[in-house]
């Protein structure tokens, strides 16, 4: 560059130079406190789960609400004096009555302004929930269905975590031709509406518990797979993995010792949210007839027989709609609080 075009460059001041500090832009604005480390208790992880947990309100009124059906179900049977298949002619579509509660105008043993007890010479008798058309006595049959589709829930999480979470575990870490074709599988059996799937399932099979089961071995464990294949995606490149296959550990050791155990509280936490999802297929195949057979009781057993006398007697199907309104509902919302203790950088 010239001596002449150095000279023509333009000089560029400075526009901090005449710039007024002040000495209270610099005062320390925690000058007169004593800063001091704060020490956090050392917790486990499950403690920590749990403390975040416990600070959702709506999953743990859903938890209680579960543990009180649960208990129901376990003693509800017991407790009413009645069999579940006892048939009591004399004791046909009665109303609810409740001890000590009738007086205050409540489960009274009324319909439509008659004392049906009263009528029936049933002064001492007392049916909780009622009876159904045959006077069976709904208390017990409701929470005797209670416990078979908790038994369907429970075992469509086994299948989940069983079937679902190994077949994605097995898929995304080979990857390759192995989860290619595993995966147009799994495309195959999710092209066929699940419903369809499952009422023409319990059309071919003979009704009952197997049937159901054997429904949600088919397609029950789809989404469970899809949800481990992507943790493991996701981990299967971590250091912690590459040690374990350069000191020679196994690919299944490696699948089921050092990635599932970080990637089991998502899956726990779908399988929480697939036990609505077998409730009501239960209840669906059972209210068309295809779940399970009389005089064995189901939710949706229930449901069926009551919504065949639901204008004349419209107390028999309440109890069982009841019961499976709050067993979803309340499943729902332990499994959001679940996922969000897991892992709460997914709160919304």
């Amino acid at each position: 560059m010239s001596e002449n075009a150095v000279k023509q460059m333009p000089v560029i001041e400075n526009e901090y130079e005449e710039s007024e500090y002040e000495e209270e832009d610099f005062v320390f604005v925690q000058e007169n406190v004593r800063l001091k480390d704060k020490v956090y208790q050392q917790t486990s992880f499950f403690r920590d789960v749990w403390n975040n947990f416990s600070k959702n309100k709506g999953s743990v009124v859903g938890l209680i609400i579960i543990s009180i059906i649960i208990l129901m179900a376990i003693v509800g049977p017991m407790i009413s004096g009645y069999r579940y298949d006892e048939i009591i002619l004399s004791h046909q579509s009665l109303p609810p009555r409740i001890p000590g509660i009738e007086k205050l105008g409540i489960f009274k043993g009324w319909e439509r302004d008659v004392n049906v007890y009263a009528r029936k010479g049933l002064l001492d008798v007392y049916h909780w929930f009622g009876t159904d058309t045959n006077g069976r006595d709904l208390f017990t049959r409701v929470w005797e269905g209670t416990r078979i589709s908790l038994s369907i829930a429970f075992i469509a999480v086994a299948i989940d975590i069983v079937i679902g979470m190994s077949y994605g575990l097995i898929s995304g870490y080979f990857g390759g031709k192995v989860d290619m074709v595993m995966q147009r599988f799994v495309e195959i059996l999710n092209g066929i509406p699940t419903l369809i799937l499952v009422t023409l399932i319990g059309l071919v099979l003979p009704p009952g518990l197997k049937t159901i089961i054997f429904a949600l071995m088919i397609t029950g464990w789809i989404g469970m797979s899809r949800i481990s294949r992507a943790e493991v995606l996701k981990l299967k490149e971590q250091e912690y993995v590459l040690a374990s296959r350069t000191l020679g550990l196994k690919s299944f050791g490696i699948i089921f010792k050092e990635i599932m155990p970080n990637i089991f509280g998502q899956l726990i936490t779908m399988a929480m949210f697939s036990v609505p999802s077998a409730i009501f297929m239960e209840a669906y195949l059972s209210f068309l007839g295809l779940g399970i057979p009389a005089p064995a009781a189901s939710l949706g057993t229930l449901i069926s027989d009551g919504y065949k006398s639901l204008t004349v007697h419209p107390y028999i199907i309440m109890s069982a709609i009841t019961v499976l309104a709050l067993l979803m509902l309340s499943f729902n919302l332990f499994a959001d609080g679940l996922r969000d203790a897991f892992d709460p950088n997914q709160k919304h």
